[in-house]
């Protein structure tokens, strides 16, 4: 049953994002997917996995814990909770999300989490995230940050593949 093969992907994506396996998440999406969040507004393609990728690399201490989570035959949803060091500041984070999805094929066609990005910014930001982390230059900002990140992972990535390939 379709949803019963959805409800087993979304287990073993954020069993794998414990796991900092990126690649496998990687390969939990079709290759046309959007993902959206509010650091991450509008990826595409590759991109949803590439970022999945970076972030595991990145952290050396993340706690993943799926609260509960549900899905059909073309749609679900994920309530789980990150437990991290964000590597910018040093700051202990605890991030509570909402996810839902859209499946073809067996793999994720989009996925959009939701949380409370005010809540984060004050965690993983200290004091410039409590007194201006709910202003659209805060986010603006964490979103420039994030993409120029991701940019030059996936191009390290590339550059690396070619020396290997």
């Amino acid at each position: 049953m379709a949803s019963d093969a959805n409800r087993l992907l979304i287990e073993r994506f954020y069993a794998a994002l414990g796991e900092r396996d990126g690649t496998t998440m990687a390969a939990s999406y079709a290759p046309d997917a959007t993902f959206s969040d509010p650091v991450f507004p509008d990826l595409r393609g590759d991109r949803p996995g590439a970022m999945w990728r970076m972030l595991t690399a990145s952290s050396a201490d993340l706690s993943v814990e799926l609260l509960e989570h549900e899905a059909d035959e073309t749609r679900g949803s994920a309530h789980w909770r990150a437990t991290y060091t964000f590597s910018r500041t040093g700051r202990s984070v605890v991030n509570d999300i909402h996810s839902r999805f859209r499946f073809e094929n067996g793999l994720i066609a989009e996925q959009e989490d939701s949380f409370d990005f005010y809540r984060w910014a004050r965690q993983a930001l200290g004091t410039s995230g409590l007194l201006l982390g709910w202003t659209p230059i805060v986010r603006n900002k964490v979103r420039a940050q994030a993409a120029a990140g991701l940019e030059k992972f996936v191009a390290a990535t590339q550059a690396s593949n070619t020396e290997t390939g």
